[in-house]
């Protein structure tokens, strides 16, 4: 990859036609995604009353918000070229909206469960009144779960169609983000049994309620904020679940020890946003090595997945030159 003192532009002709299809539609789930969740808190609020677990919902889409935005600001620069002043390119601009997403779950769920928590120390009686809607007067509670429903049907869809995208596109941003979508159904359906709750007597159910919302959510947050620091220090790549160690460097290196000039290879890989960047050490027999030989190396390699965006490919006379090359962790 090239510096270029240019002015950056967008492109995604890096990206395989099938991954560029699958980029395109994650923008417009993205953007459905803030239409929905922006009438959905104002309608949340509309009907908020005393529920805490109301409360919980609403403040669950509003914060919810966050990282769809930062996605979609982060997709402005994420695939511009390279530039002089910064000559790796934009890659971790996904790593910056991936932080965003993390820190929004963790601290959303940590705060729904220490307010709902303190409701159930002090006991709070929390009650749903009456409204008037076109000359009729009905319970408040019937508005409260549709603008519920409305909520939180939606989001499951919108949850399911981002994960096998996130897989296929190695974007932990957008499962990070399908996880609020999750957490916003589970506000919804939390909050519908809080305010049903609420209507037969039982004051408790609405604080539970959010308190189990608060614990999920918290749940996800830990998760990401984990893998988030995790991916900060320059951990070998992982599924987008963090439930596998990806066997790219092992694969980076058979194909390596193929050339009939490498005798021993070691690769070190770490993810830069959805991509990855590294270097390849090689060691050989042959007293010169063609800078042809090399470049083809290179080539090959960079044809291996379409994830490998920068690798840099250096001859040693031994992989002991460097002593955290012996091993690697897993």
């Amino acid at each position: 990859m090239t510096a270029d003192s240019s002015p950056a532009s967008v492109t995604i002709d890096r990206l395989p036609e099938d991954k560029q299809r699958l980029y395109h539609r994650a923008v417009v789930l993205q953007w459905i995604t803030l239409v929905h969740v922006t009438v959905a808190a104002v309608l949340l609020y509309l009907v908020l009353s005393g529920s805490q677990a109301m409360k919980g919902a609403w403040l669950d889409d509003l914060i919810g918000l966050i990282p769809p935005i930062a996605y979609l600001v982060a997709g402005r620069f994420d695939w511009r070229r390279p530039t002089a002043r910064f000559p790796y390119g934009y890659h971790r601009a996904q790593s910056i909206a991936f932080f965003w997403a993390a820190l929004t779950l963790l601290l959303l769920g940590v705060y729904l469960v220490g307010e709902s928590l303190l409701k159930l120390l002090h006991r709070e009686h929390p009650s749903i009144g009456m409204a008037e809607l076109f000359g009729f007067r009905l319970w408040l509670g019937w508005l409260m779960l549709g603008a519920l429903a409305f909520t939180g049907i939606p989001q499951v869809f919108l949850g399911r169609a981002k994960v096998p995208i996130a897989e296929q596109l190695n974007d932990k941003v957008l499962h990070a983000d399908a996880d609020m979508n999750k957490a916003d159904w589970l506000a919804a359906g939390a909050a519908s049994v809080g305010v049903v709750g609420i209507g037969l007597g039982l004051w408790w159910a609405d604080a539970v309620a959010a308190t189990f919302i608060g614990l999920e959510i918290t749940r996800d947050g830990v998760q990401h904020m984990r893998g988030f620091t995790w991916h900060l220090l320059g951990e070998t790549p992982r599924s987008v679940d963090y439930a596998d160690v990806l066997p790219l460097p092992e694969r980076v290196e058979s194909t390596a020890t193929e050339a009939p000039w490498v005798r021993e290879a070691r690769a070190r890989i770490r993810e830069e946003g959805r991509v990855y960047f590294g270097e390849l050490f090689v060691v050989t027999d042959r007293d010169q090595v063609e800078v042809e030989a090399v470049d083809a190396l290179s080539r090959r390699l960079y044809e291996l997945d379409w994830r490998i965006q920068d690798l840099v490919v250096t001859v040693v006379p031994s992989l002991d030159v460097d002593s955290h090359l012996k091993g690697r962790q897993g």
